[in-house]
């Protein structure tokens, strides 16, 4: 085979690779929808839920139990905050990052991925927070936050200064 051949055959499998997983992100978008505001943009979900996402976030909504909302987002640059009202039904909503998972129903929390570290700070509520490859957990309450880095085994809760939640909020236009 010759390299242009070659090279044709890898550019559209990577331009079909592109266009399956752009209609799965669409197919589990869970019936929200997207408004582009400045900074942000910001996802409105009829469940309530609405995530407003930083500028140039890398990021992906999931309708992981097929049901027809929203219930996870993969989170791998950037910020994001989410808002969920408490609901009737039970949920598990998760953002998942390289470094972490954090889990919760019925609260208001960010969680930024930058440098090899995930952020989760909790404005609201309570939020589970855990490694992807074991148990160790870690539950945040309101104006709590941790940092999740790579190969560092610790979870450890603090408060956030004021200063450190300001600039994370301002990023996502609070």
């Amino acid at each position: 085979m010759s390299l242009i051949t070659r090279s044709l055959c890898v550019g559209t499998a990577a331009a079909a690779a592109s266009l399956l997983w752009l209609s799965i992100a669409f197919a589990q978008s869970g019936g929200c929808s997207t408004d582009h505001n400045g900074a942000q943009d910001i996802v409105h979900c009829p469940d309530g839920l609405t995530i407003i996402v930083e500028k140039g976030a890398r990021y992906s909504l999931a309708d992981r139990d097929g049901d027809g909302q929203l219930d996870g987002v993969r989170l791998r640059g950037k910020a994001l905050l989410i808002d969920l009202p408490k609901q009737q039904k039970p949920s598990r909503f998760e953002v998942i990052t390289p470094q972490a998972i954090a889990a919760v129903r019925g609260t208001k929390w960010a969680v930024d991925v930058q440098n090899g570290k995930t952020s989760v700070f909790v404005i609201r509520g309570q939020v589970g927070v855990r490694r992807p490859a074991n148990s160790a957990a870690v539950v945040l309450g309101s104006g709590q936050g941790v940092d999740v880095a790579a190969g560092d085994d610790t979870l450890d809760v603090k408060r956030w200064k004021p200063a450190r939640v300001a600039a994370l909020m301002a990023r996502l236009g609070q």
